[in-house]
């Protein structure tokens, strides 16, 4: 878990995923690419909830909330989209400092 909270931001890519709703992207594909990202930079798999879909617009964001391992603490976890082009979606995905109180 350490490890997750020294990230600072790691880039992800949702490529050719459907919109759902008005264009957005799911919360939950956002979840799990945002859980591919973390696993690959640390070895540690967290479990990602997102409250909302994603606009695919570049500076949109979501604020998610993530545990990992055994540890049932809730951190919050910022994803941000970067660049879109044609049906790729780019964004960074940011661990908060400090877990949720």
């Amino acid at each position: 878990m350490p490890a997750l909270r020294r990230l600072v931001a790691v880039p992800a890519l949702l490529a050719g995923l459907t919109a759902c709703g008005a264009g957005n992207l799911a919360a939950e594909d956002v979840a799990t690419k945002a859980e591919d990202a973390l696993e690959e930079q640390v070895g540690v798999r967290p479990e990602i909830s997102c409250p909302e879909d994603l606009t695919p617009d570049v500076g949109a964001s979501i604020r998610c909330t993530f545990t990992a391992g055994d540890d049932p603490t809730e951190h919050g976890v910022q994803v941000t989209v970067t660049s879109v082009d044609d049906d790729a979606v780019r964004f960074d995905v940011e661990v908060e400092d400090s877990p949720e109180s």
